[in-house]
């Protein structure tokens, strides 16, 4: 008897089966990193702290008298999506590193690396990427307010961790904290952090891990898409993300040439006192030697009025530099490139001191208002990198309003056309300039001065 196979009546079964083996394949990428029994595949490094394992959750207690201590897996991962459940005792702060390693030859074995932050503090940074034996914050919540509130303080919370590329993603409890571009690091362990402690009432608290997996293959499968609240922060080296791009922003210096650049008293590219070389423009430290000479600062050739500007900058001891806006020597007839500026200085400098009320600090509107941390209302220094380091600087000019901040941390805010911002020049070394930083547009200036030894990179805008 021949059997007439009717393909229509056999679609449900047929969609059912490829949905079942689909579903299978999928759960197969998934590897679970702790079985919840014993800690096989993971070792501790750096501090004492104490780990154990209950009701298949491994738990940490915090413990006096050592450093962080880090549970790490003895296998290193690349490209990865981590997914895990935490709860952290409020009071205490913990992480989760990972793309993370311990050599002898860097810090003696230190754990350093990216790590997803979990902070019980009023600061709510939780799930954002801090950089731990290196470079500090990399992406804080200031940035990202809905991210830092979607950690459940007490309770258990879920981590999710994609490093595609030089693409980093946290999410906590399903709302996006962290959007990172960074290629610094391309591999490394996953590891479960017992910071360490300094008062005594802290002791014996506990944060827990479980349901720890992770998902190494077919990752386009299970990447997430940006959601809005989650800022893209890129520090690719004089390079613009796709996403950057998109958003308008474009490179005000190219990292190679001096296109686009000039004296800011001549119409040329300065010849002696600076240098083009490592994609950092670097102004040559001052030699008092009589052959010696100075570059003297550059300006744009374009000027600008309402933008978003970022700059990279390091300065070495003692050094002092800017970055000022709304510049324009033809106005004044002393020659002076007069503007606002983003001041940049070394602790070490003696006009550290100078001006009124720290109004000549790194960061500060230069000689008009000081630098404060206005993003975290129970700290006062404002997480600037010391000198030999690196840092972030972003002014934001939007009609009369414009900020300061530094390494993504809001430290100056005023209104230009403000009358406390006129009473404000009046005091100030501006007072005889008339018309000081009224000006409808102005050039960029990145600033030659002394004892020079000052590198820039990373120089981009977007107008709005």
């Amino acid at each position: 008897m021949k059997i007439k196979f009717n393909f229509f009546s056999q679609l449900p079964m047929l969609t059912m089966a490829l949905f079942l083996c689909s579903n299978m394949i999928a759960q197969s990428d998934w590897k679970s990193l702790f079985n919840g029994k014993d800690m096989s595949g993971w070792e501790v490094k750096n501090g004492t702290a104490k780990y154990h394992i209950t009701n298949e959750a491994i738990v940490g207690t915090s413990r006096t008298g050592t450093p962080n201590t880090f549970l790490c897996t003895k296998k290193m991962y690349g490209d990865f999506i981590l997914e895990l459940e935490v709860l952290v005792t409020p009071g205490l702060n913990s992480g989760i590193q990972f793309r993370s390693n311990s050599s002898k030859e860097y810090k003696n074995g230190r754990v350093h690396g990216y790590q997803s932050e979990l902070d019980t503090s009023r600061r709510a940074w939780s799930a954002g990427i801090y950089d731990e034996g290196r470079r500090g914050w990399l992406y804080p919540l200031t940035i990202n307010t809905k991210g830092g509130a979607a950690f459940n303080n007490g309770g258990w919370n879920k981590v999710r961790i994609e490093a595609i590329g030089n693409s980093i993603k946290t999410f906590m409890n399903g709302v996006q904290c962290a959007n990172l571009v960074d290629d610094m690091t391309d591999k490394g362990f996953i590891a479960l952090q017992v910071h360490s402690i300094r008062e005594k009432g802290q002791e014996g608290k506990t944060i827990q891990w479980k349901n720890i997996k992770i998902v190494t293959e077919n990752l386009d499968r299970y990447r997430t898409k940006n959601q809005p609240q989650a800022r893209q922060i890129s520090y690719l080296t004089n390079t613009l993300t796709q996403e950057e791009k998109r958003k308008g922003w474009r490179l005000l210096w190219d990292g190679k040439t001096k296109n686009g650049w000039k004296g800011s008293k001549s119409d040329y590219f300065p010849k002696h006192g600076i240098e083009i070389v490592n994609g950092t423009i670097h102004f040559l430290k001052h030699d008092k030697t009589k052959d010696f000479k100075r570059s003297g600062s550059i300006v744009t050739k374009e000027r600008f009025d309402n933008f978003e500007l970022e700059v990279d900058f390091m300065v070495k001891k003692g050094g002092n530099s800017g970055i000022k806006y709304f510049v324009d020597a033809l106005t004044y007839g002393d020659g002076r490139n007069i503007g606002f500026e983003f001041q940049i200085l070394d602790d070490d400098h003696p006009d550290h001191n100078g001006g009124v009320g720290g109004n000549r600090t790194i960061g500060s509107l230069y000689d008009l208002i000081a630098a404060e941390n206005l993003s975290e209302s129970n700290r006062d220094d404002i997480r600037a990198n010391s000198n030999g380091k690196w840092n972030r600087a972003r002014v934001v000019v939007n009609g009369g309003k414009v900020q300061h901040w530094i390494n993504n941390i809001k430290v100056v805010e005023y209104d230009r056309f403000s009358q406390s911002m006129k009473n404000l020049i009046k005091k100030s070394k501006y007072v005889n300039h008339q018309g000081f930083g009224m000006g409808s547009s102005g050039r960029i200036l990145l600033q030659d001065h002394s004892p020079g030894d000052v590198k820039f990179k990373n120089i981009k805008i977007r107008e709005f």
